[in-house]
């Protein structure tokens, strides 16, 4: 029976239709191919690598860290869509889940979840601090929130704010954020 679910968790862990991810603090210690191939990788080109290489920049790897944190230590939970880089360097919208095995230091063991949505969300060119502020906004979250995730002021936030919606040419968040994500508004 022991042997049986054993091979039944493997199974299930292997061939998950989304990429699957260990990690202790930050750094990749088991995944499963899914995972290895959303990102253009083979599975043992990842083990014991930072994830910071998976980031289109290394600003937005210590960022990601930093908004997700305290969602990890409050609910041991933490869920949002991002911008990550493959191996060839192109950019893609995936949706990250996690779970912390260790809430009081929440990136010590953790699992995440990640699922490619290039097909339904293409990749539009937004600098750092522009993807940064959609991300916070398909959130839900208001501009003084996201000045105060960022470090900037609510003015910033607004005229980053602005700039994407006069670039979409968008008469509001929701327009904006169909727009980026492909979707008819």
């Amino acid at each position: 029976m022991a042997i049986q679910e054993t091979t039944l968790r493997d199974l299930a862990f292997d061939h998950a239709p989304v990429g699957i991810v260990l990690t202790e603090n930050r750094i990749i210690r088991e995944c499963n191919d899914t995972f290895a191939q959303i990102f253009g990788y083979g599975r043992e080109e990842l083990l014991d690598q930072s994830f910071a290489f998976l980031y289109p920049t290394y600003e937005e790897f210590l960022r990601i860290r930093d908004v997700g944190v305290e969602p990890l230590r409050r609910t041991n939970q933490y869920s949002d869509e991002r911008i990550m880089a493959r191996k060839d360097q192109s950019l893609f919208w995936c949706r990250v889940r996690g779970h912390s095995f260790t809430r009081d230091e929440p990136l010590a063991r953790a699992v995440w979840s990640f699922a490619d949505l290039s097909a339904s969300r293409p990749i539009v060119q937004l600098t750092t601090r522009e993807r940064q502020i959609v991300m916070h906004l398909g959130e839900g979250r208001t501009s003084k929130e996201i000045a105060r995730l960022l470090s900037i002021s609510p003015r910033t936030v607004e005229a980053h704010r602005a700039r994407l919606l006069k670039k979409y040419c968008a008469s509001n968040v929701a327009e904006l954020l169909a727009s980026l994500s492909g979707m008819p508004h």
